[in-house]
């Protein structure tokens, strides 16, 4: 049994799932994730054993088919999955998000259109806020939807669309026209039905090819282009306009929770790799893991592992329990993300030579670790959080 990255309190539910999900990684996602990410290639069959598994209803409440399991669960779900393969929990990712925005703040009608479909993975969701030149001043949006007898037409370009070209349902941020002072309360949150695939997929609706990226692959990220693409008001999530900025930064807080979680497998598994070569590569008549040098990294790579690894648990629980938990998940998304890139470098070391090989998975690991340092917000984003968090909390009374 793994000694890093157990979690206390757990019920025997919980542990069932996490057990039956770590033997799928073992068997079903490790040994494939190789080949499949070097040809930038779709997990079709991994996808279509997570279905079988219930995991696309994971967090969906039983009443509309889905297992109801905590934001912590689902956590440690992503945590297990992103150690075989990051892309595999990318495919999941927005789904959850999604469901989550959904449950949260969807009225009574999409909750029931759309969650028990998404808890069977026959609708399959997304989620968009970037643009071409937005970065991280969401309140600078300038794709549009403006009325149009009983409902909207939309233009603009959407980018960094994980899951544009196979997800069938898309949460996506725009600007409407409130009048309100604040740039924020301007914003939108449309539900967008569309079919899988690429190009012109609806009228008006344009998903282009996939972006090449240096790791990631696997899972589709895309643009997404709205021109004149018209919309029923009753795809407004929660049926109401100007709530979709404070809708999506809910589920930016579960995203950011998800990141950490997935920085945390990564770098587990990049501790696993580099702990069982150090103990097979032998130099000067002993194996690697005896020389004092490689034994001190093994020691901080795995203090890091568990470090990160409890901050993404608390995250989690703080936001099962209904507390705010912007800080504690900037927090962990900021040390996980950062031990993450900083424990895979040590491990890529630890391999030598062999590292740069793509016939090891580091190499892999190597390419993937980046991405987290950026996705769901950079570290100097969740620093911000943070700090304006403090401040609040430890306001001056003098």
């Amino acid at each position: 049994m793994a000694r890093l990255a157990q979690t206390a309190g757990l019920t025997d539910i919980q542990e069932e799932i996490l057990a039956t999900v770590r033997s799928f990684v073992d068997k079903e996602i490790i040994p494939h994730a190789q080949a499949l990410e070097h040809g930038d290639t779709y997990p079709a069959d991994i996808v279509e054993g997570m279905k079988e598994m219930g995991l696309f209803g994971l967090t969906i409440p039983e009443e509309f088919g889905g297992l109801g399991e905590s934001l912590l669960t689902y956590a440690l779900v992503v945590e297990q999955i992103a150690r075989g393969w990051m892309s595999v929990s990318g495919v999941i990712n927005t789904h959850f998000i999604v469901a989550h925005m959904l449950k949260q703040h969807g009225t009574p009608e999409q909750q029931q259109k759309y969650l028990p479909r998404m808890a069977t993975g026959e609708v399959r969701g997304s989620f968009s806020m970037s643009e071409p030149e937005l970065g991280s001043d969401v309140a600078a949006i300038r794709t549009r939807a403006a009325k149009e007898g009983d409902g909207y037409v939309i233009n603009g370009q959407k980018m960094w669309l994980t899951n544009g070209g196979t997800s069938n349902l898309t949460a996506v941020l725009v600007k409407t026209d409130e009048g309100a002072a604040k740039p924020h309360q301007n914003l939108t949150t449309f539900l967008v039905e569309k079919p899988e695939g690429y190009g012109e997929v609806l009228p008006g609706l344009t998903i282009p090819g996939k972006i090449d990226k240096m790791g990631y692959k696997g899972v589709d990220t895309t643009e997404m282009v709205f021109d004149g693409f018209k919309i029923e008001a009753d795809q407004i999530l929660g049926g109401a306009s100007g709530q979709g900025f404070r809708h999506m930064m809910d589920g930016v807080e579960v995203g950011r929770v998800n990141v950490a979680a997935r920085a945390c497998g990564i770098a587990l598994r990049s501790f696993e790799l580099a702990i069982e070569y150090a103990q097979q590569r032998r130099t000067f008549g002993k194996a690697i893991a005896d020389h004092q040098a490689i034994a001190f990294k093994l020691a901080e790579m795995a203090t890091k592992v568990e470090a990160a690894h409890l901050m993404m648990v608390n995250a989690a629980r703080l936001k099962d329990s209904g507390a705010r938990n912007d800080v504690e998940a900037g927090m962990a998304k900021l040390i996980a993300s950062e031990y993450c890139a900083e424990v895979t470098q040590e491990a890529f070391r630890i391999h030598g030579g062999y590292g740069y090989s793509k016939e090891y998975e580091i190499e892999r690991l190597m390419r993937e670790a980046p991405f987290l340092l950026i996705g769901e917000g950079t570290s100097e984003i969740q620093k911000t959080i943070i700090s304006r968090g403090l401040l609040r909390d430890y306001q001056s009374r003098g």
